[in-house]
């Protein structure tokens, strides 16, 4: 099974964001962070976990378990439904990419447990600015 740790923040809200993935498991050990220009920090965590499941789809699992400290995003992946009409589009593209597994699960982690994805993605926003 693969682990994805995801993060999105933003400098500013919205302002320069960026993302970032930590993917560890079945021997892998990858960091990812990339500036995705102007965003808020909600749409950069839903795109985290768009490329975090498609970098795990490259990677050829079948087993897949993300963590975010987004309370937003995990809980609009397990009810499959988020209200705000701006993230509709990026959580129907991550149910798709998540149907695609075996087995997908989500998990919410406190921000201390996720320093590594934030990391990333804070560093990707220094680089693209």
């Amino acid at each position: 099974m693969l682990e994805v740790y995801i993060d999105g923040a933003s400098s500013g809200n919205p302002g320069p964001s960026g993302i970032g993935l930590f993917i560890k498991g079945e021997g892998h050990s990858i960091q990812i962070g990339e500036f995705i220009g102007e965003s808020n920090n909600h749409v950069a965590e839903f795109i985290a976990l768009i490329r975090g499941l498609e970098e795990a789809k490259k990677l050829g699992t079948s087993f897949v378990s993300v963590r975010s400290d987004s309370k937003i995003v995990v809980s609009s992946m397990e009810k499959k439904y988020v209200k705000n009409e701006q993230f509709k589009p990026y959580l129907e593209e991550a149910l798709k990419l998540a149907d695609k597994f075996d087995l997908f699960f989500i998990k919410w982690i406190p921000e201390q447990q996720n320093k590594a994805a934030d990391l990333l993605a804070r560093q990707a926003i220094r680089k693209g600015m």
